[in-house]
């Protein structure tokens, strides 16, 4: 249960409230702004709360059990405060949320109602609506070490040690022609070998995505051309004459590790742990029951 502070629970008790939402958006960039469904500005705790923003908030759903709460939030695209640029370039991705209920006419009385993180966000025309998610939502994240066949490290982080900066892994390239929105066909990386760049990253160097990072799902080379497939769609459109960095990817297998970066070394996964089918194996009368290795 939530203990409001004397003054806020006096002026609740008195049965004529004078009462506003609040909300206080701290992106991962550190910037920070303020939004009410007042219609006049409020100032707490440094921070400028703007009625001009047009946020509103649905309900907010709870649970007594450890799932995700959550609410919605909805908003108009203003040119000053949050522009679909920001959107775009995941500005707003996990930024922190504080929901205050704030006497307007004494914002001194004010009681934190709760705090979450920004989740799905979805954008329209003129408006977007975002999921604001309790921090329930930490605990569905993994923390630390994983015990599984494959590698669990980034390829060239600190554990791995690959460098992709090598001229082996990497390459610099060009958008010869887009085909659809996640597949083009490029030029300058035609020297290296069909799919040694599936599951790499991707850098835009110049056009509309530059400065963003793309995770490739193909690499293709037929008859001399080269095409691309992205993982997803990028923000915006791909355009002939776009430049790029490109680098190697991995599918996090020992066998890949040894042979594609020689660097068995450093393998961060266990490929000899027994899979699902060990756990669902049961005795037959043809052996390889005897505890021998698989």
């Amino acid at each position: 249960m939530k203990t409001l502070p004397p003054a806020l629970q006096a002026h609740l008790d008195d049965g004529t409230t004078t009462l506003a939402w609040c909300w206080k958006i701290t992106r991962a960039d550190g910037v920070s702004f303020g939004f009410t469904d007042h219609d006049c500005p409020l100032a707490f705790g440094g921070t400028d709360y703007e009625p001009e923003s047009g946020l509103s908030a649905s309900e907010i759903r709870a649970g007594s059990d450890l799932s995700v709460d959550s609410q919605d939030a909805e908003g108009a695209l203003t040119s000053d405060r949050i522009t679909e640029t920001d959107i775009l370039d995941g500005r707003w991705d996990n930024a922190l949320v504080e929901v205050w209920r704030v006497n307007w006419q004494a914002p001194g009385q004010r009681a934190l109602i709760r705090r979450g993180a920004i989740g799905e966000l979805r954008r329209g025309r003129l408006s977007f609506v975002a999921e604001v998610r309790s921090m329930a939502h930490v605990l569905g994240q993994t923390v630390g070490r994983v015990f599984q066949g494959t590698c669990d490290a980034a390829l060239g982080d600190g554990r791995c040690r690959v460098d992709l900066n090598d001229a082996a892994y990497s390459g610099a390239g060009a958008v010869l022609d887009p085909v659809r929105e996640r597949v083009f066909t490029a030029s300058g990386i035609s020297g290296f070998a069909n799919g040694w760049f599936a599951f790499g990253v991707l850098e835009w160097a110049s056009g509309g995505n530059s400065g963003r990072r793309d995770e490739i799902m193909l690499h293709e080379v037929a008859s001399g051309l080269v095409t691309i497939t992205l993982l997803e769609t990028p923000v915006r459109p791909v355009a002939s004459d776009d430049t790029f960095t490109i680098r190697a990817g991995c599918d996090k297998r020992a066998e890949t590790c040894a042979a594609k970066f020689s660097n068995i070394l450093n393998f961060r996964g266990f490929p000899h742990i027994p899979g699902q089918d060990a756990v669902v194996r049961y005795a037959t009368a043809d052996g390889g029951h005897e505890g021998a290795v698989l």
